[in-house]
C-alpha cells in the first residue's frame, strides 16, 4: 500500500513541526513549507495526496493558495484557520477546499479529518459507476463529469459527490448529518453549516450554467433532496 504524501503549509514553526510529527507517527509522508508561494510551487512540482493549508500566509495568503494549486488537477485540502468567522470558512470552500479546523485544535482531530479526506478522496478517484441522466443534466461518475443541456459545469469534488448523491436517489431527503456522513465520512457538530455552504456553491453554479433547471431542492427545516423525476 502507497504512502499518502501531505504537505503541511504553516509559517509558525511550532505548529508545522507538531503537524507533521504527529503525521509521520501515524504513517503518511509529511513535509512541511512556510509560505504561500512555496506552497504552490511544490504543489505544481510534485502533488501531494492532500494538503493541510494554513489560511494567514506570508506571501500568499491561503485561499489564493488553494485557488492556485486546483487549476491544474484538483487536491484535496485541509484549511487551518484561527478566525471563526463563517465567510472566511465559505470563501475556502468556494476556492476548493474540501473541509476545515480552528485553531487550536487537536491532533487527534486532525488526523481523523485527514484520514476521512483521503477516504474520500481515494472512491473519488476510482469512480465508477453509470450515466446519471436526469432530464438536462447528466452526471458521470467515471469522469467525474457533469453537464447540462450538453454544457459542462465545472465543480469541486464536494459538490460533484454532493450532485451525485442526491441525484442517485430522486425525491429523497437527505437530512444535513446523513449527507456529511455519506459524503465526508463523518459527522460533527459543526457539519451543518460546512453541507449548506457547499450546497450554496453547488446550487449557484448549476443555476448558472442553466436557469432553467433547479435539481437540488431545500427541504426546510429538514435537508436536501434532487428533483423528483
Amino acid at each position: 500500500m502507497t504512502t499518502a504524501s501531505i504537505l503541511v503549509v504553516e509559517d509558525e514553526a511550532s505548529i508545522a513541526e507538531a503537524v507533521r510529527a504527529r503525521l509521520i507517527a501515524e504513517g503518511f509522508d509529511a513535509t512541511v513549507v512556510g509560505d504561500g508561494p512555496a506552497a504552490v510551487e511544490r504543489c505544481e512540482a510534485d502533488p501531494p495526496d492532500l494538503v493541510v493549508l494554513d489560511l494567514m500566509l506570508p506571501g500568499m495568503d491561503g485561499l489564493e493558495v488553494c485557488k492556485r494549486i486546483q487549476r491544474r488537477e484538483p487536491i484535496p485540502v485541509l484549511m487551518l484557520t484561527a478566525r471563526t468567522d463563517e465567510a472566511d470558512k465559505i470563501a475556502g470552500f468556494a476556492v476548493g477546499a474540501d473541509d476545515y479546523l480552528t485553531k487550536p485544535f487537536s491532533m487527534r482531530e486532525l488526523i481523523y479529518r485527514v484520514r476521512a479526506i483521503l477516504r474520500r478522496a481515494e472512491r473519488s478517484r476510482g469512480g465508477t459507476g453509470d450515466l446519471v441522466q436526469r432530464g438536462p443534466l447528466a452526471i458521470d461518475p467515471a469522469r467525474r463529469r457533469v453537464t447540462t443541456d450538453g454544457s459542462e459545469v465545472s465543480l469541486t469534488p464536494i459538490e460533484f459527490d454532493i450532485l451525485h448523491t442526491l441525484a442517485r436517489e430522486p425525491g429523497v431527503v437527505y437530512n444535513r448529518e446523513k449527507l456529511m456522513d455519506t459524503v465526508w465520512g463523518y459527522v460533527d457538530a459543526t457539519g451543518g453549516r460546512v453541507v449548506d455552504s457547499h450546497v450554496a456553491r453547488l446550487r449557484k453554479k448549476l443555476a448558472e450554467a442553466n436557469p432553467d433547471d433547479t435539481p437540488v431542492r431545500t427541504v426546510h427545516g429538514v435537508g436536501y433532496a434532487f428533483r423528483d423525476v
